[in-house]
């Protein structure tokens, strides 16, 4: 009787021991999630890291994994699963750089979407409702004093003889479509006494200039999220009228995690719709300004808006 027992024993043990094993082989991938190197892509991957942790979805970082060819070659190849990327990027990614329809947020999004999920099988989540593009900000005494706030605004200002002096780097000038795509669009000419040409493309550059008025500068060549744009007193002005490409952060995910984990888009939907413009600037304004880690700064935008 005992023999019996033992071996019933030894059977159920063994029985156990298969479910186990089995339900590890089942066990679901943790979703790799990555990130460009720059400010702004870091405080957005750790937002969605620590979105998917908390909606218990297991997550490996990979957190500022290099600049946009090593992150599309990355995600493309199964390397990562998930980074935020803009929208107007499809634009080069797919040869329509000469194309009006990216300077249309959502026409942007839908052509991306299709255009990625049927060459590469990677979805483009909901964008946040901000703009990274190349962007003209003006000092806010200028902005407040004058109540300018769009490039219209500007346009008017600048052809009534409003003094104006614009810090810029000599590719935002030259190229077509920067800073005379700008003019076509609004009317407005700005001379050679009107510019102060920088080397590089570094807007930290081109901010301090404006922030301490280097030769008279009062505005600034910037993107539309930059950090130091709150904390230096600068408004980006509203391209009403789509001169620029719009540049909406949005999760881009393989289709085939996120058929695993479909969950992900209601997590992180909700979460990108909270990203205004002024609040990337603000969150990226704590880490590249303030010093903070953005690691903090994601724990406690989430926590922000859950009490909301």
């Amino acid at each position: 009787m005992n023999k019996l027992l033992t071996l019933v024993s030894r059977s159920v043990y063994l029985l156990g021991l298969a479910g186990a094993i089995g339900s590890q082989a089942l066990a679901k991938d943790p979703v790799v999630v990555s990130s460009k190197i720059d400010t702004e892509g870091s405080v957005l991957g750790h937002i969605i890291i620590q979105s998917l942790e908390a909606s218990g979805i297991p997550t490996t970082n990979r957190l500022q994994l290099g600049g946009t060819p090593i992150m599309r070659a990355a995600i493309i190849s199964g390397e990562i699963d998930l980074y935020p990327e803009y929208t107007g990027n499809g634009a080069f990614f797919f040869d329509e750089a000469d194309s009006d329809l990216w300077k249309d947020a959502d026409a942007a999004w839908a052509r991306v979407q299709e255009l990625d999920m049927q060459a590469n099988s990677l979805v483009w989540l909901q964008p946040a409702d901000a703009n990274n593009t190349w962007a003209m900000s003006i000092r806010g005494d200028l902005a407040r004093a004058h109540d300018l706030s769009s490039l219209e605004d500007l346009a008017q200002y600048i052809n009534q003889g409003g003094e104006f002096k614009f810090a810029a780097s000599a590719e935002f000038v030259e190229s077509p479509s920067a800073l005379p795509a700008f003019q076509a669009a609004y009317g407005f000419e700005l001379s050679a006494d009107q510019l102060l040409v920088l080397s590089g493309g570094n807007t930290a550059a081109t901010m301090r200039a404006a922030a301490l008025q280097t030769n008279g500068v009062n505005a600034a060549m910037t993107y539309g999220t930059d950090g130091g744009l709150a904390a230096l007193d600068l408004l980006v002005l509203e391209d009403t009228k789509g001169a620029q490409p719009v540049y909406q952060p949005a999760p881009l995910i393989r289709a085939q995690v996120l058929e695993t984990y479909p969950q992900i888009a209601e997590v992180l939907q909700p979460v990108f719709q909270q990203l205004s413009l002024e609040v990337l600037q603000q969150l990226n304004g704590e880490v590249a300004v303030n010093g903070a880690d953005p690691q903090q700064v994601a724990q406690e935008f989430l926590a922000s808006i859950a009490h909301d």
